[in-house]
């Protein structure tokens, strides 16, 4: 194994039609915790990683990496929850969020 940092995955998104059911689905379902909620997203929090739940349209699904060259994908922006990212797609065409780890 490397001993090099390695980047982490922040959190996941999925596409849902409506928030507020798919939280209290979730909940429902699995234990965690909700970290943010309106009506346009929430990020659930779970024991080793967050899922963040969106509407098409605001979001595309996709997979969230902290990494200290988030800039060097493009220009960052900043995200109403503070955080600064910039989204990027792999290739096979996922995308792939790139978030500077002094933002969060």
């Amino acid at each position: 194994m490397s001993s090099k940092q390695l980047d982490m995955i922040h959190h996941l998104a999925i596409q849902v039609e409506e928030i507020s059911r798919a939280v209290q689905w979730y909940q429902t379902q699995f234990k965690c915790e909700i970290k943010y909620q309106d009506a346009t997203w929430a990020l659930l929090h779970f024991q080793n990683i967050d899922l963040a739940l969106v509407i098409p349209g605001q979001h595309p699904p996709h997979f969230a990496v902290t990494t200290e060259q988030a800039e060097a994908f493009g220009p960052l922006q900043t995200h109403r929850d503070g955080t600064r990212s910039v989204y990027i797609k792999d290739s096979e065409g996922n995308f792939v969020e790139c978030m500077d780890p002094s933002s969060l």
